[in-house]
């Protein structure tokens, strides 16, 4: 009798787990500084595009996504370190960053945009020899203004400082993701700053959830999440609410 009971207590976890009663709890860092996509609300709560997509890819896949605010300065030595199993927070898939943690499924398409003052002429970031652009450190956007030549690249803890300068005119210029260029261009600064143009390389830059390298069960996981996110349509749905058209 305590044999079946035990095997019938087994069945009845394994039976909950499966739906959605007992699931894993990933713990996400997250630079809370990227609007749209990873930003705090009034209320101090940790909200965005990129939010919404893995809580929605966690209750399609059966894990419980925890998030957890940290600077982006040193957001890839804590994952390394283990103090949290991954990192949600706007981070571009690239050769580089492959060779030291693994990526989920992308979950977003992303350029590099090239926000200026209303009355700049400036277009490209050849047009802006001699002048200084700033970028969030340690991001592709910086990395593409440290890659021109002649332009003297000023790096930031946060993008919204560096658009607060160019609002005010210390610096000339700032590169970073065209969610979050339209954002501040189209919104905080409508009416003193533009998006000039889209910085074009000849790579396609994805968003992606980054983990340690080897661990293949949060991965699985977590990409398992993103493809029923984007097959049931919820994606679009995303898009329209936080980024628009």
């Amino acid at each position: 009798m305590l044999k079946k009971s035990v095997l019938l207590l087994s069945l009845f976890t394994f039976l909950l787990a499966g739906n959605g009663w007992a699931q894993k709890e990933i713990v996400f860092a997250v630079d809370a500084t990227w609007p749209p996509m990873e930003f705090l609300d009034s209320d101090k709560n940790i909200v965005g595009y990129s939010i919404d997509y893995i809580t929605a890819a966690g209750k399609a896949a059966g894990f419980t996504p925890v998030f957890k605010n940290v600077a982006w300065d040193g957001i890839f030595a804590g994952l390394s370190t283990g103090k949290y199993d991954a990192i949600c927070s706007s981070v571009s898939i690239t050769e580089k960053r492959q060779k030291v943690m693994d990526f989920s499924t992308p979950y977003f398409k992303v350029r590099q945009a090239l926000i200026v003052s209303k009355d700049s002429k400036a277009t490209t970031l050849a047009d802006l020899k001699g002048k200084k652009v700033g970028g969030q450190i340690g991001t592709t956007g910086y990395f593409a203004i440290k890659a021109a030549d002649n332009v003297e690249a000023k790096s930031y803890d946060e993008v919204g400082l560096a658009m607060e300068d160019l609002n005010v005119g210390r610096i000339d210029a700032v590169v970073c993701d065209d969610p979050v260029a339209a954002n501040y261009a189209m919104d905080q600064y409508k009416d003193s700053l533009k998006i000039a143009g889209i910085i074009e390389s000849g790579d396609v830059e994805f968003y992606g959830i980054a983990v340690q390298k080897g661990n293949k069960e949060v991965v699985d996981l977590v990409s398992r999440g993103i493809e029923a996110v984007r097959a049931s349509g919820m994606e679009k749905e995303l898009q329209q609410k936080w980024i628009g058209q």
